[in-house]
């Protein structure tokens, strides 16, 4: 498998394995803060969910970090990016322990909840935060010609690493809610996010401080966060394959956020009744662990599909596919054909955001990746709430409508349309192919 080759081509860069470790420990963590929470907010035995309740949890979640986005975001073309990683997730060990600390005190009263949720806005947007920082600070281990490779390789590990965490998380509610009360159980999953964050706070305080850059620092004051945001946007307008891929990624993310939810809602209160917690979430967990393997499989095929078609097709194809997959079985609503569109859209949403991220390693500069990359993580978090809150207005309470999901289907017709027109005046195709050189011919030195 050509994800095997992207790897050993790698692996000869010390600091793109240490990099890669890191993300995988940290968002390993992750994945168990984001199940315990799901698992304590929306199935919960005693209250079922519906679209507003799944978008108030992406709102309260994703929102506030679009919102400081901008101003944090020139904090990664100032500071060492390797102390933003190690500040950053000895942060989160506190707030993972805080959030267990409440959830296992079995508190539901007002201000212990308000109090949750303002803790769980600060872990969630640290997350974020660090994901770009990582994002960013990828460009120093890797040669300018791996770019595809790296970003094959590495956006592998966030999934996969919240996959291990949510099946730790679900295994251990399943087995010590027999035992314990399901909201102490529940706690468990946020001592666990604390000894992974301390673990991977441990491993990037392995770099040096001048290790992950930035290379030149950007001397911002709060009173230049706009104009530095204005200028990462500028930057991005003379840079139009990189504008249009986040521009383009944007939109696929709600749509697929739209199925999402309404997937969910499915699981939740069409197959099965309120109290029936416990299969949901294993029906759930199915369900998400083939999303998991479709992502890992575009990890497989994208380096050769790109590198055989070019970027610019493969994305066309990638949302053509994802028209059909949508159409079938993914608006099928049966439990089998539900799991196989998740499989199959998680390929085609992860290669297409594969793609995505090789434009913007590709071309944007370094001086400029920490506010690109965060803006990229706004645009993530925006597309989702404003999937959850479209599919909280069009969708019954139990997630079933095919003339919803069928709409879906059209609307990535209609992206695919939309990007193919576009990319068109962006000059030749190989504009689109930057960075992926190393994946037509043999290796080059490591980089120092």
């Amino acid at each position: 498998m050509r994800v095997f080759s992207s790897v050993a081509r790698l692996w000869r860069h010390e600091a793109f394995r240490r990099l890669l470790l890191l993300r995988i420990v940290t968002q390993t963590a992750d994945g168990c803060v984001q199940v315990g929470l799901a698992s304590y907010v929306l199935f919960s035995p005693y209250q079922q969910p519906n679209g507003w309740s799944i978008a108030a949890v992406l709102a309260l979640t994703l929102l506030p970090f679009s919102v400081l986005g901008p101003f944090v975001s020139t904090i990664l073309d100032r500071f060492s990016r390797r102390q933003i990683l190690v500040i950053t997730d000895s942060m989160r060990v506190v707030f993972a322990l805080l959030i267990g600390a409440i959830v296992f005190s079995g508190d539901r009263s007002a201000p212990m909840q308000y109090g949750l949720a303002a803790v769980a806005l600060l872990a969630l947007s640290a997350n974020r935060f660090l994901l770009a920082a990582i994002s960013a600070a990828m460009a120093h281990t890797v040669n300018p010609d791996e770019y595809l490779s790296a970003n094959t390789v590495m956006p592998l590990v966030g999934p996969l690493g919240a996959v291990i965490g949510g099946g730790v998380v679900i295994s251990c509610r399943l087995i010590l809610g027999k035992f314990f009360p399901v909201y102490q159980a529940d706690a468990f999953a946020f001592l666990l996010a604390g000894t992974g964050f301390a673990t991977s706070a441990f491993l990037a305080s392995r770099f040096s401080r001048t290790a992950l850059g930035p290379d030149h620092r950007h001397h911002h004051t709060a009173a230049d966060v706009l104009r530095g945001l204005k200028a990462a946007v500028g930057h991005l307008a003379h840079h139009r394959p990189a504008a249009l891929g986040l521009t383009m990624i944007g939109i696929q993310r709600v749509v697929w956020g739209i199925a999402m939810v309404g997937t969910i809602l499915i699981y939740r209160n069409h197959f099965h009744s309120v109290s029936d917690v416990d299969a949901t979430i294993k029906d759930l967990g199915i369900w998400a662990l083939a999303t998991g393997i479709g992502f890992f499989a575009a990890s497989a095929v994208t380096p050769p599909m790109a590198s055989r078609f070019g970027v610019r097709r493969w994305m066309i194809v990638l949302t053509v596919a994802s028209a059909v997959f949508q159409a079938f079985p993914g608006s099928v609503f049966q439990k089998v054909t539900l799991v196989a569109a998740s499989f199959l859209l998680g390929l085609t949403s992860q290669s297409f955001k594969i793609c995505t991220d090789t434009l913007v390693q590709a071309h944007i500069e370094d001086s400029y990746k920490g506010r690109v990359f965060v803006l990229y993580d706004m645009i993530f978090n925006a597309s989702m709430v404003v999937a959850a809150v479209i599919a909280a207005f069009v969708l019954p309470e139990d997630g079933v409508s095919v003339p919803i999901f069928l709409g879906l289907v059209v609307a990535y017709l209609g992206l695919a349309l939309a990007f193919t027109l576009v990319s068109r005046h962006m000059g030749a195709t190989t504009t689109f192919d930057r960075g992926t050189e190393s994946m037509r011919g043999p290796a080059v030195e490591p980089v120092s």
